[in-house]
């Protein structure tokens, strides 16, 4: 998901995670991570950060089924999706790829 605004409604994060709008104000209350600005109204305006912290909840509870708690603490250690290689996993991986590289190289 390309994020390209600086900040997003309610109606168009709801959207985004296909989830009811009380949800989101419900994980906002659930989650110190998510503080989004309010409008004179008292609309709700998400950064890109809160919609990132939004995609890691939503991994963790809705994909991974976590309970609220369990996602807390795993946001505390740090927590990565899995389809996100850490740097180790890339390094390592790209060694992987140079050595296959090289013995192809040595076949010709």
């Amino acid at each position: 998901m390309k994020l390209q605004k600086l900040y997003y409604s309610m109606g168009e994060v709801s959207e985004m995670f296909d989830v009811n709008a009380s949800l989101i104000r419900f994980w906002e209350k659930e989650f110190s991570i998510i503080k989004p600005k309010k409008n004179k109204k008292g609309n709700r305006l998400f950064t890109q950060k809160d919609i990132k912290n939004f995609q890691l909840i939503y991994q963790l509870v809705k994909v991974e089924g976590y309970t609220l708690e369990g996602a807390k603490q795993q946001l505390k250690k740090g927590y990565k999706p899995q389809n996100e290689p850490n740097q180790g996993n890339v390094v390592s991986m790209l060694e992987q790829i140079k050595k296959e590289l090289l013995l192809i190289q040595d076949t010709l």
